[in-house]
């Protein structure tokens, strides 16, 4: 049994049923509970597929005990909805490469759930300064400007729940925080049959080896909100600008990623989906014979144009 984004339930992908009872290959990290072929696992791959036989595979103690996700958000859009994302995404690409998103190309595109530790902050800002607002108007052959002088201070506490942060070496931090946001609303208490169908990866490190990223988050946007609220000054000199961060409650969870990695001669070019969002982010390559090609139509265009106009130049000088 493995799951499927599109019917939000377990399914056999072997007979299309759902009465099926066994979830795939739960067990060793040695061995593939299906086939019995040895199997090298990575040092944080907690579901994975057997090279022998294809079948999905949990491995139980890295979905347990200290490992246990407190919730997953389950993956939404199957494969052909992550693919139709990208089309949508790049279709207005003209110079984007014929194999692009070809069903070859496509072969190793897999869905993977990435750890992200969830952070709770309590912040506290205060702002203190000096604010000018400068008027001027004219009167007679004069004009005038007036200077007004104001005590400016804020007092202001935030509440952040579940500030995310990625906490897998694999996965470029960047790209994690573009692929956001995930719609917590559809959290759910972690169950490893979720995994079943789908690429896993437990924590790389603790909590605290990425708390400071998640930290960064929350005093940006709470200065973001205290510099909003003081607006409409012609200038401020600040003599106090404090944002304070209290440590909050931390949740382990996985969260749902399509990962593209699209080889294009000598490079890899890697696109991420959102598995419940559809979010794309990637960057693609340009074909230079697709450039090539561009460049002879629009000059055979072009030159179709200057012939039809020297063809009327002649008529009319003839005339």
């Amino acid at each position: 049994m493995v799951f499927s984004p599109e019917k939000q339930k377990m399914f056999c992908p072997y007979c299309d049923g759902t009465e099926c009872q066994d979830v795939t290959g739960n067990g060793s990290l040695t061995v593939c509970a299906s086939c019995g072929g040895e199997l090298t696992i990575g040092q944080f791959v907690s579901a994975s597929r057997c090279p022998f036989c294809n079948n999905y595979l949990i491995f139980d103690e890295r979905v347990q005990d200290r490992f246990k996700p407190d919730e997953i958000i389950p993956f939404k859009l199957g494969k052909k909805q992550a693919v139709q994302a990208m089309e949508k995404e790049f279709k207005k690409r003209i110079f984007t490469p014929i194999s692009f998103l070809s069903e070859k190309s496509l072969e190793d595109m897999i869905g993977r759930y990435v750890p992200f530790f969830l952070y709770d902050f309590n912040v506290n800002g205060h702002y203190q300064g000096e604010g000018t607002k400068v008027r001027h108007w004219s009167s007679g052959n004069y004009s005038y400007t007036e200077t007004s002088y104001y005590d400016v201070e804020r007092q202001m506490r935030v509440a952040y729940d579940n500030i995310p942060a990625d906490a897998s070496e694999a996965m470029p931090d960047a790209t994690m925080d573009l692929i956001e946001p995930f719609n917590y609303k559809e959290l759910k208490e972690f169950d490893p049959k979720y995994l079943s169908g789908f690429f896993g990866e437990i924590y790389n490190a603790t909590s605290d080896a990425y708390i400071n990223r998640a930290r960064s988050k929350a005093a940006q946007s709470a200065g973001s909100l205290m510099k909003a609220s003081i607006a409409g000054y012609s200038s401020l000199i600040p003599r106090v600008d404090n944002i304070a961060v209290t440590d909050g409650k931390i949740d382990y969870a996985l969260f749902p990623v399509w990962v593209y990695n699209y080889k294009w001669g000598e490079r890899v070019f890697p696109f991420y989906v959102n598995g419940q969002t559809g979010k794309v982010i990637g960057k693609t390559p340009i074909s230079k014979l697709k450039v090539l090609l561009y460049a002879l139509t629009m000059g055979g265009i072009v030159a179709s144009i200057l012939v039809a106009a020297f063809s009327i130049l002649e008529v009319w000088w003839w005339i």
